[in-house]
């Protein structure tokens, strides 16, 4: 049950904390439209898609991106503010420990790492969907691959090669699939263009060749030898259906920052099972949605620790020093995911990293803070 002081310290909290990531969005924005403002004007875009299909999936984005390090913030300001006016002190002389003061802090940090995890694998995901592809439309003068000599593995001894590929239209040029088994071709199919069909979900082939590999047995001289047999096959079109489609070939960064958690997950698998090069982006991303929200944790028990002191210099200093921390976080966060994604340490151990780290560095600060 909250108590008067629970209520006190947590409304301060939640006040700050709003007030600041609202203040901090504030300038995002006006800085974002007058880098956009000139293609909004040249594209005609419509306000309403502006304020719905950008701005309305452009603030929960940035608005959580950057939560643990408003938190932070917030708890820096509000607590100066505090100690400043002997508030602690006084607290603390009732005979309230500092571990108790730390409660309604704790509950403050919980709601917004729960809410951001919440937004991270499920909310911004599809608010991104609609976000980039605002911005492919308008601001991108449409994306388009660039892309060439493009070879996938598309399944277990199943390899895809496309010469080139026009997202606009979702069309393959000069495309061929092979399958390969115990190091022998067993199957090829050549066609000069693949087209997708949203409708049936599958690919219509134009001009194709297509050639099959069948082994039958034949007996020479009382013992059994594999004999292959070729079959040719020529059409105009045919339908083809296999596991790659168009969102295989979107932008790399759109297809991470687009998939919520359960597809992500799935799509790892996938990639993992075609042999991909690029799984640890993937699950890089994947367990830093995680990591990354608990920083909030971290960050608020080090932000009472520094900022509870009254000292000379007050709440300035606590912001430098609060700058200071945070930078030197996201400069771990960055390094230890740079190893994750050259494959020189593991995903999940690179993105919580910073968090071990700083927990040890929090806890700290946290006993020698004032009693």
């Amino acid at each position: 049950m909250l108590k008067i002081l629970d209520i006190y310290i947590l409304k301060r909290f939640m006040g700050t904390f709003l007030f600041s990531i609202a203040l901090m969005l504030s300038i995002f924005i006006v800085f974002d439209i007058s880098e956009k403002l000139q293609d909004f004007i040249a594209e005609k875009v419509p306000l309403k898609e502006i304020i719905l299909e950008h701005y309305l999936n452009f603030i929960p984005y940035y608005g959580n991106l950057f939560s643990p390090l408003f938190t932070f913030i917030s708890v820096i300001l509000f607590t100066s503010r505090m100690a400043s006016r002997t508030e602690f002190v006084a607290m603390l002389s009732s005979g309230t420990s500092f571990t108790r003061i730390l409660r309604p802090y704790m509950i403050g940090a919980a709601i917004i790492t729960f809410g951001s995890l919440f937004l991270n694998h499920f909310i911004i995901p599809r608010a991104n969907k609609v976000r980039i592809a605002f911005e492919d439309r308008y601001i991108n003068n449409g994306y388009s691959t660039e892309e060439r000599n493009i070879h996938k593995q598309i399944a277990p001894g199943t390899f895809l090669y496309l010469e080139s590929y026009d997202n606009r239209v979702n069309t393959g040029y000069r495309i061929s699939l092979e399958k390969v088994v115990n190091n022998r071709q067993t199957y090829m199919l050549k066609a000069e263009t693949m087209k997708w069909d949203s409708i049936k979900s599958l690919w219509m082939l134009s001009d194709f060749f297509e050639r099959t590999l069948v082994e039958a047995d034949t007996i020479t001289g009382g013992l059994t030898k594999p004999f292959y047999k070729e079959t040719h096959k020529f059409g105009a079109s045919r339908p083809l259906k296999i596991d790659f489609s168009p969102k295989d070939m979107w932008r790399f960064e759109s297809k991470i920052e687009v998939m919520p958690y359960f597809e992500l997950k799935e799509y790892i698998a996938k990639e993992r099972m075609k042999g991909s090069s690029r799984i640890e982006f993937f699950e890089v991303e994947m367990y830093k949605r995680t990591a990354f929200p608990f920083a909030t944790f971290i960050l608020t028990i080090i932000g009472v620790s520094i900022a509870s002191r009254k000292i000379r210099g007050g709440v300035g200093l606590h912001i430098a020093a609060g700058l200071v921390l945070s930078m030197a976080y996201i400069l771990f966060m960055h390094i230890s995911t740079t190893f994750a994604t050259s494959g020189m340490m593991s995903p999940i151990i690179a993105v919580w990293i910073p968090n071990l780290i700083f927990a040890p560095v929090a806890f700290y600060l946290y006993k020698n803070a004032q009693q």
